[in-house]
Parts: C-alpha cells; sequence; structure tokens
C-alpha cells in the first residue's frame, strides 16, 4: 500500500483565527489562557481535517504562534542574554525575540526595553523566520517541550501524528553568530547541540511516536564541505534505539549537488522536491538503500495550480518500478504553509476560473488520490482523475489565458528600453538642480499607519455603501493629513501614505488585466502579519493609470518633493502566485511594461521622485549559483530597468529591498538613483561594508518598523556614525527600514522625530 503524506499545514485559520487573538494578547485584550485555548482549537481542526480527507501521515509541531524556526530556538534554550535577563514568561520571551518589547517600568516588574532578533527569508519563499542568534557560550538544553505535548494533543484525539523538527545541520546553518562572537562559525557548535536533540528524540519516542519527520532543507543549497560532513556526523549520533525512525526531508530545489552528505545516512527514509526537479529522482534513488523510503514531493505545497494527476500518477509509478511500491510515499512537496488554507470560503472567483485551483484543504485529496490510484488502480477514482484532466484542459485552451497585444509588445522589447538617458552622474546633477534635496535627506519607505477608521471607509467603498465621491473626498483627507504630519515631523522627501492601498501587490493586480483575487486567501509572511497574494491566471497589461491621481494630489499641497509609490515587477510576480505555464521572465516583461506605462505617467503629472520596490527580487533568485542564478539576475534586473528607465534625467527613481541577504552587485545593476535598506537588526558590521562601494544614494533602515519599539535619538546617532565609517556621507539617506502600515501614530512620530532630529545634527556638524 502506497501511503499519503503532507509536510506541514497552514496554522493560521481558514479566517485569520490566530492573528485575530495573537494581536489581542499584545495588545492587553486576551489573556494567555485563550491564546492558547485558539491555537489549542487550530491544531486540533488541521489534525481532524487531514484525517477525515484520508491523509496517512499527518505532520504534529507544524504549529507556531510566530515562527517555527523561533519555536526551536525558544526550545533549545537559544536566547541571547538581552532577553533572557529580565525572566519573561517564556511565551513572552518568544514574542520579544519576533517582534521587540518595549514596555514601561511597573510596581511588580522592571521595564523592558529589546529590539527583535534578525528576520529573513524562508529560502526563495515569502515566509520571513527569525534567524537563531548564537555566542560561545550558548547553553543548549531542552526549555519547554512544545514537539512531544503537540504529539499528545494529537493522540488524545486518536490521532497518530509524525512530529516535525527542523533538522540541526540547517538550524545551524541558517542561523549566525551574534555581534559578538563574529568569528563564530554556527556549525561548530554542532557536538553541543546533538546531545539536546537526543534527548527530545527520546522523550517522543517515549509519548509514542515511532517517526520523526527531520526538516534539512539547506540541502539544496551550496554547502561548504564542512556542512556537508555534517550530516554523517550528525545522523549517526541521532539514530539509536532510544529515538523513533528519522525521516530526512528536504524541498523547494535541487538535492544533488549535495548527494553524497545523505549517501549511507542510517535514517529511515528520505523526501524530495520533485515539483520543483523531477530530473533528480535517478540520483535520490540511487543515494538510497535498498530499505530505505523514498517520499514523493508530487503534489506543489508552493502554489495554487491543480496538480495534473495523470502525470503526478505516473511520475510516482516512475518511482515505484526502480524501488517498489513498499518503499514509496506519495507527499506534498514542502509544507503547504505557503498556501491558502482553503478554497471553500471563496464566493467571489468565478466558477470557471476556480475549477483551476486547489489551496492547502484541496490538496489533501490530491495526495489521497494518487496513493490511492497507485494502491487501487486507476478505475477506483477515474471519476477523480475525469473531472482533474477536464479542468487542465479547460485552462490550457481558455482565452482568459492568453492576450495578443500583451504578447506582440513583449516581443518588441529592445536593450535601448533598458537603459536611462544618462550615467548616474549626470543624473544625479539634474536631480539636485530640480529636487532641492539636503544631505542627509530624510524620508520614509511610502506607507503610514492603515488606521481603524481608513480600513471601514475602504471596506464600506468595497461593499458598494458608500460612493466613489466620498471614498476619494476621505481619501485625500488621509493624504491631506499624512503630507501635514511629514512636514511638522521635518521630513524632506514625502510620500502620500497610501491610505488607498491594501497590500503592495494587491492593490496594483486589482488594477491590472491577468489578475484575479480572493476573498480568504490568507498566506502567513510573518508573525501575525498575513497576505493575500493576487493570482495571475493571464496575460498581464495596465488598463488605465493606477496611482497617479493620489499621486498628484499629494504633490499639489507641499512644495517639498513628492515621491510617486510603485509595486516593482518582480515583487508583483513573486508576491502573487504566479502562472506556471509560462517562464516567470515573461510574466515578469508584461508586468514591467504596465509599470513603465505608469512611471511614464507619473512624471508627466509632475512626480519626479519615483520610487518602484523590489523586495522580492532577492527572494526570487535561485538557490544555487549556475546558470539558472544568471538566466535570473540578468532577468530580474532587466525587468526593473524596462519599468524605470523611459524617464527624463531630473526624475529621480528610487527603489527599496527588506529581510533578504542581498547581493550590492544585483542591487548596482539596477542603477536605480537612490535605494532603501532594511538595516536595523543587522549586527554585523561586515553588512555595511559590503556596500561601501556603492556607487549611488543608499539609505540603510535605521529602525525596526515591525517592532511597536520607539529607538531614542541616540541610537539613531550611533547607528548613522557607524555607517559614516564606511560609507560617504554625500551619498546616505536616513530612513526607517520599511513602510509603517502596521504601526500605530503615537509610535510612529515619537521614532520619526527621532530619526528626523538625528539627521539634522549630523547636516549641523557638516555643514
Amino acid at each position: 500500500m502506497v501511503q499519503s503524506a503532507v509536510l506541514g499545514f497552514p496554522r493560521i485559520g481558514p479566517f485569520r483565527e490566530l492573528k485575530k487573538t495573537t494581536e489581542a494578547y499584545w495588545s492587553g485584550k486576551a489573556t494567555v489562557e485563550e491564546l492558547f485555548k485558539v491555537g489549542k482549537e487550530l491544531r486540533e481542526k488541521n489534525w481532524k481535517l487531514q484525517k477525515e480527507a484520508g491523509v496517512d501521515i499527518i505532520p504534529s509541531n507544524d504549529f507556531s504562534f510566530y515562527d517555527h524556526v523561533l519555536d526551536h530556538s525558544l526550545l533549545f534554550n537559544v536566547i541571547p542574554e538581552r532577553y533572557s535577563k529580565y525572566e519573561l514568561a517564556p511565551i513572552d520571551t518568544f514574542f520579544a525575540m519576533g517582534r521587540g518589547l518595549q514596555r514601561p517600568a511597573t510596581d511588580s516588574a522592571p521595564a523592558v526595553d529589546v529590539p527583535a532578533t534578525e528576520m529573513v527569508k524562508w529560502f526563495d519563499s515569502n515566509y520571513h523566520y527569525v534567524r537563531p542568534t548564537f555566542s560561545k557560550n550558548v547553553e543548549f538544553k531542552l526549555n519547554g517541550s512544545k514537539p512531544i505535548d503537540e504529539f499528545l494533543e494529537a493522540k488524545a484525539l486518536g490521532i497518530h501524528t509524525r512530529p516535525v523538527l527542523v533538522g540541526p545541520v540547517s538550524y545551524l546553518f541558517l542561523g549566525k553568530a551574534d555581534k559578538d562572537n563574529l568569528d563564530l562559525e554556527p556549525i561548530t557548535l554542532l557536538d553541543q547541540l546533538l546531545p539536546v536533540y537526543a534527548e527530545l528524540l527520546a522523550k517522543l519516542k517515549e509519548a509514542g511516536a515511532d517517526t520523526v519527520q527531520i526538516d534539512e532543507p539547506v540541502l539544496v543549497l551550496d554547502l561548504p564541505t564542512e556542512v556537508q560532513a555534517a550530516y554523517k556526523k550528525a545522523y549517526e549520533f541521532l539514530v539509536s534505539e532510544t529515538a523513533p525512525k528519522l525521516f530526512l526531508t528536504t524541498y523547494f530545489g535541487d538535492v544533488r549537488p549535495n548527494i553524497e552528505a545523505i549517501k549511507g545516512l542510517p535514517v529511515a527514509g528520505f523526501h524530495a522536491d520533485f515539483v520543483r526537479v523531477p530530473e533528480q529522482l535517478d540520483d535520490v534513488v540511487a543515494a538510497l538503500s535498498e530499505t530505505q523510503i523514498l517520499s514523493v514531493g508530487i503534489v506543489n505545497g508552493r502554489n495554487i495550480w491543480k496538480c495534473n494527476l495523470a502525470k503526478a500518477i505516473d511520475f510516482v509509478k516512475s518511482a515505484i518500478e526502480k524501488v517498489g511500491a513498499e518503499r514509496v510515499i506519495v507527499a506534498t512537496s514542502s509544507s503547504l504553509l505557503h498556501t491558502p488554507v482553503t478554497l471553500a470560503n471563496e464566493k467571489k472567483i468565478s466558477a470557471e476560473i476556480k475549477d483551476w485551483f486547489a489551496f492547502a484543504t484541496e490538496k489533501l485529496s490530491e495526495v489521497v488520490v494518487i496513493a490511492k490510484a497507485i494502491t487501487e488502480g486507476a478505475d477506483s477514482v477515474a471519476d477523480v482523475l475525469a473531472a482533474n484532466a477536464a479542468s487542465i484542459s479547460a485552462r490550457e485552451s481558455s482565452s482568459i489565458t492568453n492576450d495578443p497585444a500583451v504578447r506582440e509588445r513583449v516581443s518588441k522589447i529592445t536593450d535601448s528600453m533598458i537603459t536611462r538617458k544618462s550615467p548616474f552622474a549626470v543624473r544625479l546633477a539634474a536631480q539636485k538642480a530640480h529636487l532641492d534635496i539636503p544631505l542627509f535627506p530624510t524620508t520614509t519607505i511610502g506607507s503610514f499607519p492603515q488606521t481603524k477608521d481608513i480600513r471601514i471607509i475602504r471596506n464600506k467603498f468595497t461593499k458598494g455603501e458608500i460612493s466613489a465621491e466620498e471614498y476619494e473626498k476621505f481619501i485625500e483627507k488621509e493624504i491631506a493629513s499624512v503630507v501635514k504630519f511629514q512636514e511638522e515631523v521635518g521630513l524632506d522627501v514625502l510620500v502620500h501614505g497610501e491610505p488607498e492601498r491594501n497590500d503592495m501587490v494587491q492593490y496594483f493586480g486589482e488594477k491590472f488585466n491577468g489578475y484575479v483575487f480572493t476573498s480568504n486567501g490568507w498566506v502567513q509572511s510573518y508573525g501575525s502579519r498575513y497576505v493575500r497574494p493576487p493570482i495571475i491566471v493571464g496575460d498581464v497589461s495596465r488598463p488605465g493609470p493606477i496611482t497617479v491621481k493620489e499621486s498628484k494630489y499629494a504633490q499639489s499641497i507641499t512644495k517639498k518633493p513628492m515621491k510617486g509609490m510603485l509595486t516593482g515587477p518582480v515583487t508583483c510576480l513573486r508576491w502573487s502566485f504566479p502562472r506556471d505555464d509560462i517562464p516567470n521572465k515573461i510574466q515578469a516583461q508584461q508586468l514591467a511594461l504596465a509599470l513603465l506605462d505608469e512611471v511614464q505617467d507619473l512624471e508627466a503629472a509632475g512626480v519626479y521622485v519615483i520610487q518602484v520596490d523590489e523586495p522580492a527580487i532577492r527572494e526570487g533568485l535561485p538557490l544555487r549559483a549556475g546558470a539558472e542564478r544568471d538566466d535570473y539576475v540578468k532577468w530580474a534586473v532587466e525587468s526593473f530597468r524596462l519599468a524605470t528607465s523611459g524617464v527624463e534625467d531630473k526624475t529621480q527613481i528610487h527603489s527599496h529591498f527588506c529581510y533578504s541577504d542581498l547581493d550590492p552587485n544585483h542591487i548596482k545593476a539596477l542603477d536605480a538613483d537612490v535605494v532603501s535598506i532594511e538595516f536595523s537588526k543587522k549586527d554585523d558590521p561586515n553588512y555595511i561594508q559590503e556596500f561601501s562601494e556603492y556607487p549611488n544614494h543608499i539609505g540603510l533602515g535605521l529602525f525596526d518598523i515591525h517592532s511597536p519599539r520607539v529607538p531614542p535619538k541616540e541610537e539613531f546617532v550611533q547607528r548613522i556614525n557607524e555607517i559614516l565609517k564606511v560609507y560617504p556621507k554625500e551619498n546616505l539617506w536616513i530612513n526607517p527600514d520599511c513602510g509603517l502600515k502596521t504601526r500605530g501614530w503615537t509610535e510612529t512620530r515619537a521614532s520619526l522625530q527621532n530619526m528626523v532630529d538625528a539627521a539634522k545634527e549630523f547636516r549641523a556638524k557638516y555643514a
């Protein structure tokens, strides 16, 4: 019998139940008991849902109140001293590490003021994990029993689960040394960490777990020799009579360059992502022993298109031919964390298009059907296979997917369209003369707090409860308020605040042809920040101006330069669910041409500073060096330049990047006049050095917008001084890490005022 398996399930709830309760706890409106109760209810629903769908191997410990990697840091006592010294409750330490904590003293407790730990992208996804931070004196120990508790929770419901752990090699390799231990290579801590993993595994076996899923996703990266060698040491230590069977799991890429690292490991089986790299099958099979099980990741855990069941069944059969049916499991390619919970709550998508999709709940049925077709024969699921084939065929032939005019325009792209009229030095002179921007110019990244009033009015407009005229007057009032606020604080280059926008990609997608949208297709980006990625279903074009009205109005009410705010083509692509029937390059070019029209319309309307954000450009980088990565960098850069190069020299092009390990060479290739980069959580001075020779202007973000914490002016001064040791003062901009959408007005005013005051101090110093 071929079994079905799921590597992980969304933890947010179909209606964002986790977000609502977590944020209520943060604001003091819910107790810790209420928070834990909702978590338990969500876990129970998820386990029962998978059991009822017929999934054979169901995960546990895939739930988290913030981030599963952060869970492991708390579990293994990887808690920097700045958090542990306050002796907070474990859940509060957990949240402080994830989002920072600033709390005044009370009669019963001292004041707390700590920034958050660094947060970066999880491989090439839009999920963010909290990076483990290690010191030489870290004391690994079990600090709780979360994996065991959740296994026993499911067991009490009559559901036997496979607990999920991030493997020790990946956990260390994905971490970093703290700023006082920069010569520390985290992988050298393996010998100290392994006994704690072994203790945890023994406790899981004692609780009744027979198999544990050990995620080692770094196996798809370019690994140093010592990290590859660490696998043998780690798994020969962990596999023992006191531990459950271990199932090694990787995803998102090609394991073949590290195949020697897994050969001979005494684990029960191995999982690979054959959606992403089907051609690795032979090499993976060759690496297995005669008894090890192969988990075939064949249902896409990263996208929302229906699985082509006939092709998937054929692929699984080819695996069975190599190892035998008794050694094959049918599985999702990765955790379903990256997909919306269910299609059942989508009432507004047309029936024709909705039939092309499968969200997390629907993917459960897909793995079950594939396994059943293999075990019992295709006739046992004939009706399902026929319906699936009809759906796949209908999408391929639909007129919705194809726009000849868009494809013709893409075919006429030339090299001259991806190059600015003049080099940066010439442009800079024109911009200085035209924009009158001072030394150490201050700005923000784009959005300002999205208040409850804004959300209520937008919702009323969406439902047709107020007229377009009423809505536009409200938006103009909000813009005027934001502009006045920025002038009062003393910012130099202003933004209109984006009160009319829901999400930086969704807002544009709603105005483009070729997109559709969900009502409840939420996906976790980080912590309680969820997004509803739009879905690209057809060729993309812009029917008309999108942002011009608001930006033109904002510029008309101030004498200071106003930034037009756009989302770049690669980010629009990466933060949507893209098509899987045409190359990403073509989709990016289509988006770039649509944005080019918007950029030129903004310039014509008198907006001469235009920011085209590309925070996802690093996210899309193929995980391994080589021809695929080189090709991506070329077309991704060209897409940005296609969108931004059709302006005059006096028009200043900005871009923004955040929460990734960026390559300065890639940023340089974009040839933006000014770039702003998330920096506040970076405590490695070498990171500044990497950008020391950046030729254009740069703003290294000076405070973390994901935390309610307000940095004092002295902290801004200190960080600016650090930057000026390696970066010329003439080129430095002063700005936050990212947009201020999720912050409150009180902390926003205080943080920006401190930032501006620090900039003025340096401006006076170098006047």
